[in-house]
């Protein structure tokens, strides 16, 4: 681990405040923070793991059979779709999508359309239902400390990420070929409000530093690594960072090895509107723009719609 001293969420339950001004104090300084000792189930993880290596073995014809919908925003997308930002070469990934559940008739079902679920895997349903339930759970008390440590109410996010149309993304970063002029996620911000990283076995993951240069994050095994999208930093106008990183090819020993990564991009519900929170600089504020204007906004930026 270097640079980002981890936060153990222990202090969650036994010292609320502290775990407050240590989990704020690591995302204003770096836009990231790396939590540990969570209430997560790491043997369920697993099981969510295993089944995205499955899913990603099967044929590619199978898999191209769960594109659907707008976006990308269910089911598989292939090699080549996504883009970072203003970059000209696509990212060396592909990835699945997972939404919310929402009953039928429910008033936000235009916007979130129904998951699609791989047949060909056993039990792919039941682990990652669980899993984006677990990720957003851990999300909104992430969100309460970072509430505290801004002087907001503990609660002031609770609302906003009700019904929020949170993504669980399963990712899986092929081996290298040698000399490849692709990476295997350009550098980018996240668009959402804050995002939870699982995974990521294999090194790779490194953020832009203040001073310009990137500092990698090799979390101990089990920790969560959490940072601020567009979205929350916006509505706390930049006080807490939306950091650049990227995911960067392997060593060259390492080039025939795959890497996984599951991140769970926590998003404010469609119709919250994202201004300036009390407290902010407002000679920073951007003007108001609802979380569903700003997502598709970005979307097309990155080749998604």
């Amino acid at each position: 681990m270097t640079g980002i001293t981890p936060v153990s969420f222990r202090l969650y339950g036994s010292d609320f405040d502290r775990f407050a001004r240590e989990l704020g104090a690591s995302f204003e300084r770096y836009g990231f923070a790396v939590v540990t000792d969570t209430d997560l189930d790491q043997d369920r993880i697993a099981l969510a793991v295993d089944d995205a290596k499955a899913l990603f073995a099967l044929p590619e014809d199978v898999k191209r059979g769960y594109i659907t919908g707008v976006g990308s925003q269910r089911g598989y997308a292939p090699f080549g779709k996504e883009a970072a930002k203003g970059a000209s070469l696509h990212d060396l990934k592909e990835f699945w999508h997972v939404g919310r559940d929402l009953a039928p008739g429910h008033p936000l079902a235009a916007l979130m359309p129904p998951n699609v679920w791989p047949k060909e895997v056993p039990g792919f349903r039941e682990h990652q239902t669980w899993l984006y339930g677990a990720l957003d759970h851990l999300g909104a008390r992430i969100l309460q400390a970072i509430a505290q440590y801004l002087g907001l109410s503990r609660h002031q996010f609770d609302a906003a990420i009700r019904d929020g149309n949170s993504i669980l993304r399963l990712l899986h970063y092929p081996p290298v070929p040698a000399g490849s002029p692709h990476v295997r996620a350009g550098a980018h911000e996240d668009i959402n409000a804050i995002t939870l990283l699982l995974g990521a076995e294999e090194a790779g993951l490194e953020v832009l530093d203040r001073d310009g240069t990137w500092l990698p994050i090799n979390a101990p095994p089990g920790a969560v690594v959490c940072n601020i999208g567009d979205m929350l930093a916006r509505n706390v106008c930049g006080r807490l960072p939306s950091t650049t990183h990227r995911v960067v090819n392997p060593a060259p020993e390492r080039r025939g090895v795959p890497r996984y990564s599951m991140p769970f991009f926590l998003h404010f519900a469609p119709d919250y509107v994202i201004a300036p929170l009390p407290g902010c600089d407002m000679e920073k504020a951007q003007p108001p723009i609802t979380a569903n204007d700003y997502l598709q906004e970005r979307l097309r930026e990155i080749r998604l719609l």
